[in-house]
């Protein structure tokens, strides 16, 4: 059983597929990864969001070593899913990164190098802290290499990074573990 009484067994094999998208241009990426809790191929419901939570944060249990975090960091958009999922799952506290610019403390921008807008603000105060950013994909690592450069530089202990998938086309998990940080994920492409 799961922290959250689902059984980790239920969870049967987690969807992903990677869809050609249109009207690309510049460093965006003209493939991009469709799985479950995106709810575009079809509808999530509460019990499977709930399942993906509890096996994705059981996954990161299993890791050897596992320190449990202080904090989900989650990434705008498609990171918003899985971090939501985690949080529900472990009882932990969460925060998400925005494409949104705003006045407020603790401002840091990093950089998602392949999306069309490409600055992501983070608001954190999470000095002392361990962070574990969680996103729904990783394909180079670099949105969770700059996200993790931004969080250290704040004070925060980043060793590990969650996500729903891991798209191997790319060298995303090397990408990672040069810069310390083990990759957690529930499933490859």
């Amino acid at each position: 059983m799961s922290t959250t009484g689902v059984p980790i067994a239920a969870l049967s094999p987690y969807r992903a597929e990677h869809v050609r998208r249109h009207g690309v241009a510049g460093e965006a990426r003209d493939v991009r990864v469709v799985h479950e809790l995106d709810g575009i191929t079809a509808p999530v419901t509460a019990d499977r969001l709930a399942q993906v939570g509890a096996a994705l944060w059981q996954a990161h249990r299993d890791l050897p070593d596992h320190t449990p975090p202080d904090l989900l960091f989650g990434l705008d958009a498609g990171g918003i899913p899985p971090t939501l999922a985690v949080a529900a799952a472990s009882g932990l506290p969460y925060q998400l990164a925005w494409k949104l610019d705003l006045e407020l403390p603790n401002k840091a921008v990093f950089h998602e190098p392949h999306a069309r807008r490409v600055e992501v603000f983070s608001y954190a105060a999470v000095a002392g802290l361990r962070v574990v950013p969680v996103d729904d994909e990783v394909t180079t690592g670099s949105t969770l290499a700059n996200l993790t450069a931004v969080l250290r530089a704040a004070g925060a202990v980043v060793t590990d990074a969650l996500c729903l998938v891991e798209d191997r086309t790319a060298a995303g998990r090397a990408v990672l573990a040069g810069i310390g940080v083990r990759l957690c994920a529930l499933t490859t492409l």
